[in-house]
């Protein structure tokens, strides 16, 4: 009788471990855990930065530039001195590619908006692709469409690519301020969480409402102001 049951037991893991696979693939937990580990404080400021840039994305688009591709740097600086050096403290690694790529980025600000405006393009599909709940194996494909799709616009319309991924980035903040917000206070700690868990839909449309009308609110001002010049 043990052994049938460990039998039935291996079959029934076999037999799950494809879905196990499938929904490690977007880190819902990693997610939520950095969104939680927010305190109000933090929250705050998360949701003031967001705002910022939703509606003037455009008017602080080359420190938002700078920021990222630092960002970037100290994090492909940090990778590639703890692979060179092993077990060395990766700080200075990092710091030196912090330096150079927001060196780089100012004299090559129209290139790097495009990539971000992509790579926004990229996130956004993705993101769509698993609200849509379509087999997260192929989400590479979603994020290639998008990708291609942000690309193109950024390179005929740079404004466009501009409020693009200023406006993500800004929704991003914003959701994750509101999000950790929720999560404090004990009335709606529960419902976020199972929304969050239990929803695919939730965090996808969390973060596009506010893209979208960071997007629309900003084409506003931009029209309303000519003197803008990238």
């Amino acid at each position: 009788m043990d052994y049938v049951t460990i039998l039935a037991q291996a079959v029934e893991t076999t037999s799950q471990r494809p879905e196990a696979i499938e929904e490690t693939i977007v880190p819902i937990d990693l997610i939520w855990e950095h969104i939680t580990s927010l305190n109000l404080l933090e929250a705050l400021t998360f949701i003031s930065f967001g705002a910022v840039c939703l509606f003037y994305g455009w008017r602080i688009f080359r420190m938002l530039v700078v920021i990222c591709f630092g960002l970037l740097g100290l994090f492909l600086g940090a990778m590639v001195s703890e692979k060179v050096n092993g077990d060395a403290n990766p700080v200075i690694g990092g710091l030196i590619g912090l330096v150079v790529m927001a060196v780089l980025s100012m004299p090559l600000v129209r290139w790097a908006v495009c990539v971000l405006g992509a790579l926004a393009g990229g996130l956004l599909t993705s993101g769509i692709w698993y609200a849509c709940e379509l087999t997260e194996q192929y989400m590479w494909a979603g994020a290639l469409i998008g990708i291609i799709a942000g690309g193109m616009i950024s390179f005929i319309i740079f404004k466009a690519a501009v409020m693009l991924f200023s406006s993500l980035g800004g929704g991003g903040l914003l959701a994750a301020g509101v999000l950790a917000l929720l999560y404090i206070y004990p009335q709606t700690t529960e419902k976020v969480e199972e929304l969050v868990f239990t929803q695919r839909w939730f965090l996808p449309v969390v973060l596009l409402v506010p893209t979208v009308l960071g997007i629309i609110m900003q084409n506003k001002f931009v029209k309303k102001y000519k003197e803008w010049s990238v």
